[in-house]
């Protein structure tokens, strides 16, 4: 435990590590070309599976490294920011949103976590796509100016909220499967064994184990994430001998504090958490309409900030920093069309590659993986889509290229084929 005599010293250290963590993540995916997009690109296109198992392998090192820690006391994904366990089940919304989010992600050459490391690559298209992306996730949460409508309650609220499933007390499956009181070693056991699982798969590949991008991203981008759920259960902040987590302390700031100096505008940012790219870019946008007020700067927004500087850094350092501008109209508008739908399927998903695929899967939430389904299938089927599109030109209406792509993915039987397979 990180105890600390003033809250202000705690929040502190809580941005500082959340940027500095953030900072070797961006460095790290962008010299090992970590990219989430990139690896269903090469799985769906090439059938090359090298950057998926490095996927994969985060995937395993978060899961493992949480509910070891957690088993320990250690961390504590209970009551997280987002909620990922919470026991309302928003299936409809992580499908959907999922598969909204790889669309888009598809769309626009690259998820959020992509996003950033390639501003700090110096792709000035990539900031027209975070500010899209900032906007649009900004009012799915925030009312327009004037109204007390957002966008999701708007387009999405009335007829996907009645569809949720009540779980009872969370949608772990260690609770589901065990009860609370078994929750924990139940969570121990399965994500000992999918998080193993995944690390085998990872390296059993001969190709995966020849380079060592693969594995040196995979394990530090697992590691990041499993950094910042063990920093952010456990800062506290000591009020006569008596420790208070950062949440605890917020909930009672009437009672602890001296003033409304320095208390932060959402309290719950300061709950345990990982990383999660498109809700840190909505609060970006609202920390500029803001005035770059001190009180809305959270552990996700300073995150945002050292991805970028951490890809900046390597750039520079590999000397592989270049300007980079949209080549043609349509490509601005796919770029901009794919932002939209990152913003909406983000915030609906609750989570992107990162938050959701690992952040989300590492607390064994099963909105988490259903929210990964959706986004490898929004994304694979989209390049299916524009695969045969491409090669089929006019022949191949999106109609056709849909239902084919349906049926190379195994999703309808080939008997429904409307193009031959190249």
């Amino acid at each position: 435990m990180m105890t600390f005599e003033d809250f202000a010293s705690a929040q502190s250290f809580l941005l500082i590590a959340g940027f500095v963590i953030a900072f070797i993540m961006g460095a790290v995916v962008n010299k090992t070309h970590f990219c989430t997009m990139g690896a269903v690109s090469d799985w769906v296109n090439m059938g090359d599976t090298g950057r998926f198992r490095a996927w994969g392998l985060a995937i395993g090192v978060a899961l493992l490294g949480v509910v070891v820690l957690e088993m320990l006391g250690m961390v504590t994904a209970d009551g997280s920011y987002p909620p990922y366990r919470n026991g309302q089940l928003i299936w409809v919304e992580n499908l959907i949103g999922g598969i909204l989010f790889g669309i888009g992600m598809t769309i626009a050459g690259g998820c959020g976590n992509k996003c950033l490391v390639r501003i700090g690559a110096g792709n000035l298209k990539s900031i027209l796509v975070f500010l899209i992306i900032g906007l649009v996730a900004y009012f799915m949460l925030n009312p327009f100016p004037g109204s007390d409508k957002t966008l999701y309650s708007v387009l999405f609220y009335p007829w996907m909220n009645p569809l949720a499933i009540n779980l009872g007390d969370s949608q772990d499956l260690g609770t589901l499967l065990a009860g609370a009181d078994n929750a924990k070693i139940t969570r121990l056991v399965i994500g000992g064994v999918l998080g193993l699982a995944l690390a085998w798969l990872a390296f059993k590949s001969k190709d995966f184990r020849s380079s060592s991008d693969f594995a040196v991203g995979g394990i530090v981008v697992g590691l990041c994430v499993l950094a910042a759920w063990y920093v952010t259960s456990n800062i506290s902040v000591n009020i006569d001998d008596q420790p208070y987590s950062l949440s605890q302390y917020y909930s009672e700031w009437d009672m602890l504090a001296e003033s409304e100096a320095g208390k932060p505008a959402l309290g719950a940012a300061l709950a345990p958490q990982s990383f999660t790219f498109i809700n840190p870019m909505g609060q970006a946008v609202g920390y500029a309409a803001g005035g770059f007020n001190s009180g809305l700067l959270t552990f996700g927004l300073m995150a945002f900030f050292g991805v970028a500087a951490g890809s900046l850094a390597w750039a520079l350092v590999s000397r592989t920093f270049r300007i980079e501008w949209f080549a043609s109209w349509a490509d601005f508008t796919s770029h901009v069309i794919g932002a939209g739908l990152m913003g909406i399927g983000g915030v609906l998903a609750m989570g992107c590659t990162v938050g959701q695929a690992i952040t989300g899967v590492s607390t064994l939430a099963i909105g988490s993986f259903i929210a990964f389904a959706g986004i490898v299938l929004g994304s694979a089927l989209t390049m299916k889509v524009q695969f045969y599109q491409m090669m089929y030109e006019e022949e191949a209406s999106f109609a056709k290229a849909l239902i084919t792509g349906l049926v190379d993915l195994k999703l309808l039987p080939e008997s429904l084929r409307k193009l031959e397979k190249v």
